[in-house]
C-alpha cells in the first residue's frame, strides 16, 4: 500500500507542472530519438551495401593485377593480367571455375542522330551467368562470336532509352561505338545496381572485339572473374587460382604473389565493420544529448525539492521515512525520464520514416536500439535522480518545517 501511495504523490507532483515535466524531459525525448534514427540509418546503410554486394555473386573471385616484384622488392609498376592467364585458370582448373576476362572503359555511342557515352565491357559469355543477367530482348553472343571478334553487342535496359528507342526496337539494328558499326544482338532485362556497377546503363562486347577493334589493340585486362560452384568451395578455388597463376606468371612459392584475389564475402566484411563503426560514432554523438537531458533533469529535481522542502518536513513528521521519501523522488526522476524515452521512440521511429520516405534513405529500425535507448533512459533517470533523493531524504524535518 506505502508503494501505491508513494507513485501517486510522485505522479501528481509531475501532472502539477505538466509544462515543465516536458521541458525537463525534452533533452532525453531529443537523445533518444537521435539515437534510434542515426541507428535506423546506419543499419539501413550496411543492410544496403550488403544487398548491392551479395548481387556481385558472392561466389564469384574477383582477380586483380598487383605489383611486380624483383628480388623480393616491390618495383612500382604493375603486372598485366592477360586473356592468356584467364584460359589457363579456365583449362586447368578441372571445371569447375567458370572464368571470364574483363576490360572497360567509357565511350561514345551513336545510333541515327542520338548520342550517349557509356561503359562499354569486353566479357565472355560466361559473366552473365555470374551476376544473373538475363535477356529480355534478343539472345546473348557465344564463344564464337568471341572466337571470331565479331561485332555484336549487349545492352544493359537504360541504353536503348538513351538512344532514343527501346529495346525490342533495337534488337537486329547496329549502333555506333566509338565510330564502329556493331549489330545488337540483345537487350538485358533491368536489374539496378549490382554492387559497384549498373549494369543497365553498360554495354557487353565480346573481349576479343573489345581489345582489338575498339581499345587499340589492349592487352592488358581490367581484371579477371572466376565463380565457384559454391561458397564452400571457396578456399579450394582460391588455392587453385593462385597455384595456376603463379605458374603463368612464373612466381615461386613463397614469394609475393603480383596479383590479388578478392571475393564479396572480404567486402561484406569490410564494410559491415566501417558501417558499424560509423554507426556507433553516430549512435555515441547523439548519446551525448541523454546525458545532458539527464543533467537537466537533476538540475530540475534539486529545484523540486527546495520547492518542497516544508512537504517534505511535513510528511516525516507524519511518519515518513527516508526510505519513502528517497524512493518517491526517485520514482518522479524514473518516470520523467521513461515518458522522455517513450516520446523520443515515437518521434525517433518517425523521423526514420520520414527521412526513407523524403529524403529516400534505407532507414531500418533496430528492436534492439530501441530496448537500448528506453533502458539507458531510465538508468539516466535513476543515476541523475539519486543525488536530488538523498538530499531530500537526509532533510531535518523540524528545519523543514521552518523553511519559508
Amino acid at each position: 500500500m506505502l508503494i501505491k501511495e508513494i507513485l501517486r504523490v510522485a505522479l501528481t507532483a509531475i501532472r502539477a507542472n505538466v509544462l515543465r515535466s516536458f521541458l525537463t524531459t525534452l533533452g532525453i525525448i531529443i537523445g533518444v530519438s537521435a539515437v534510434i534514427a542515426m541507428v535506423a540509418l546506419g543499419e539501413g546503410a550496411q543492410r544496403r551495401i550488403e544487398e548491392q554486394i551479395s548481387k556481385m555473386g558472392t561466389n564469384v573471385l574477383t582477380i586483380r593485377a598487383g605489383q611486380r616484384h624483383w628480388g623480393g622488392v616491390a618495383t612500382g609498376e604493375t603486372e598485366d593480367l592477360t586473356v592468356e592467364d584467364a584460359e589457363a585458370l579456365r583449362d586447368r582448373s578441372g571445371g569447375t571455375l567458370s572464368i571470364s576476362p574483363e576490360l572497360s572503359s567509357r565511350v561514345q555511342l551513336a545510333y541515327l542522330r542520338w548520342n550517349s557515352n557509356n561503359q562499354v565491357r569486353g566479357v565472355w559469355p560466361e559473366y552473365f551467368g555470374m551476376y544473373n543477367l538475363n535477356i529480355e530482348h534478343g539472345e546473348m553472343f557465344d564463344q564464337g562470336h568471341v572466337q571470331g571478334r565479331r561485332r555484336v553487342a549487349i545492352l544493359g535496359s537504360a541504353v536503348a532509352e538513351e538512344l532514343g528507342t527501346t529495346g525490342s526496337l533495337l534488337v537486329g539494328n547496329k549502333i555506333q561505338i566509338r565510330g564502329q558499326p556493331f549489330e545488337v544482338l540483345g537487350v538485358l532485362e533491368e536489374k539496378g545496381d549490382a554492387g559497384w556497377f549498373r549494369p543497365d546503363d553498360e554495354v557487353f562486347i565480346p573481349t576479343s572485339t573489345a581489345q582489338f577493334r575498339v581499345f587499340g589493340g589492349r592487352r592488358r585486362l581490367s581484371s579477371i572473374y572466376a565463380q565457384v560452384s559454391s561458397t564452400n568451395a571457396m578456399d579450394a578455388a582460391f588455392a587453385d587460382i593462385d597455384r595456376i597463376l603463379r605458374r603463368e606468371h612464373k612466381v615461386r612459392p613463397g614469394d609475393n604473389a603480383d596479383f590479388s584475389i578478392r571475393n564479396a564475402s572480404d567486402l561484406i566484411g569490410a564494410f559491415t565493420a566501417t558501417t558499424q563503426t560509423f554507426t556507433m560514432l553516430l549512435a555515441g554523438i547523439a548519446a551525448i544529448s541523454l546525458i545532458v537531458g539527464g543533467i537537466g533533469i537533476m538540475n530540475i529535481m534539486l529545484v523540486s525539492v527546495t520547492e518542497r522542502t516544508r512537504e517534505i518536513g511535513i510528511r516525516k513528521a507524519l511518519g515518513a521515512t527516508k526510505k519513502a521519501i528517497l524512493f518517491q523522488f526517485l520514482i518522479e526522476a524514473l518516470v520523467l525520464c521513461f515518458m522522455g524515452g517513450i516520446l523520443g521512440v515515437i518521434v525517433g521511429v518517425g523521423g526514420a520514416e520520414v527521412l526513407s520516405r523524403i529524403a529516400n534513405w534505407d532507414t531500418v529500425v533496430v528492436p534492439e536500439a530501441v530496448l537500448t535507448a528506453l533502458g539507458f533512459s531510465a538508468g539516466i533517470g535513476l543515476f541523475f535522480g539519486i543525488w536530488p533523493a538523498q538530499r531530500a531524504a537526509k532533510l531535518n524535518p523540524i528545519d523543514a518545517l521552518r523553511y519559508e
